[in-house]
């Protein structure tokens, strides 16, 4: 038995989840509406306050897949109801990120300057090197803030780029003069 899969999940007060024919979960809350289709392998029940995802035999697949509705399940109430932030720190000389309306502007020591749009449902904030991407789908904001280091990722000598505000990052000697 999955041990994920088997722990129910707790519905919080003021959030609302409604689960249609072929498992399209929807689940609303007070920060948004999320809405996402599962395999129709898994059987997915609201029981009073709780959901509950159980599978319907020991099948590899169906293993697998228990543990991963339940999760995504949980992630999506959690969403809706707290949202999700990753936090980006830029580090170098004239490395700079700025917002212009919807825009996350960058200068990454490039010729010119990297200009991101937000996408749908996702925030970007700057406070002086720091770029916070918020929003209620735990998915969409770590890939945005996996797009945002991509374009300068950190380098191992002097650490320059832009890095996960808790990723450390491992360093190298630099090449040493002749004697």
């Amino acid at each position: 038995m999955s041990r994920i899969g088997r722990l129910p999940i707790t519905v919080p007060a003021g959030v609302t989840i409604t689960v249609s024919e072929a498992n399209v979960v929807e689940v609303k809350g007070p920060k948004g509406t999320l809405t996402k289709a599962f395999d129709s392998a898994m059987n997915i029940a609201l029981e009073e306050n709780q959901v509950v995802v159980t599978r319907p035999n020991d099948l590899k697949r169906n293993r697998a897949l228990h543990g991963l509705t339940r999760t995504l399940i949980a992630n999506m109430i959690e969403g809706v109801t707290n949202g999700y932030a990753k936090v980006l720190e830029i580090n170098g000389v004239g490395y700079r990120a700025q917002k212009q309306g919807k825009k996350l502007v960058l200068s990454l020591g490039y010729s010119h300057p990297v200009e991101m749009e937000d996408p749908e449902g996702i925030t970007t904030t700057v406070d002086g090197n720091r770029i916070t991407v918020a929003g209620i789908n735990k998915e969409q904001v770590g890939q945005f803030a996996a797009d945002i280091r991509s374009k300068r990722e950190p380098e191992p000598y002097k650490g320059k780029g832009i890095k996960y505000v808790d990723e450390v990052i491992r360093r190298k000697v630099g090449k040493t003069g002749k004697k």
